[in-house]
């Protein structure tokens, strides 16, 4: 049991990787740079505010593209404890987990946790969910997306006033 954990993980992060290097490359191709590999460490990460109004403590780091433009890939971390309440995104998104427990859980339908080595594909649309981090520690995943990030919430549905 433990080897196959191993396992996903691996193809998880290698799946990860490759994509994004992948990516990675066309965008460089298309900037003339073709067939240069892109390397970049962790500590060469810009992190900033996803939404310091809307949500304190959620950064961001794009890797590839920009996630308020257009398509992306991106780090996002969120604090431990975070949580969101049922919303939306137009695009879809490819997500692997790195760290930390991610929680999710589509509307009407249980939570799903979502340990290190994980992976997602979130649709866009009309997906209605919530979402969050384990109180244990952060979280940390690689988005990617084929469209700028956004977030709606659903307004709660009001109770019918009484008469």
């Amino acid at each position: 049991m433990r080897s196959g954990k191993v396992l996903a993980f691996a193809a998880s992060v290698v799946l990860a990787a490759s994509t994004a290097t992948v990516r990675a490359q066309e965008t460089a191709a298309q900037a003339g740079a073709a067939a240069n590999p892109v390397f970049l460490q962790a500590g060469e990460l810009k992190w900033v505010d996803l939404d310091p109004k809307g949500a304190p403590g959620v950064k961001i780091a794009d890797v590839r593209g920009d996630h308020a433009t257009g398509a992306y890939s991106a780090f996002l971390k969120l604090p431990a404890g975070f949580a969101v309440p049922l919303h939306t995104h137009t695009h879809e998104m490819r997500v692997v987990f790195l760290s930390g427990t991610y929680l999710q859980a589509p509307e009407g339908k249980p939570e799903v946790r979502l340990p290190p080595g994980s992976f997602m594909v979130q649709p866009g649309g009309n997906y209605r969910h919530t979402t969050g981090c384990d109180k244990a520690s952060e979280c940390l995943f690689l988005v990617e997306s084929d469209g700028p990030f956004d977030l709606h919430v659903v307004p709660e549905a009001k109770a019918p006033a009484k008469k």
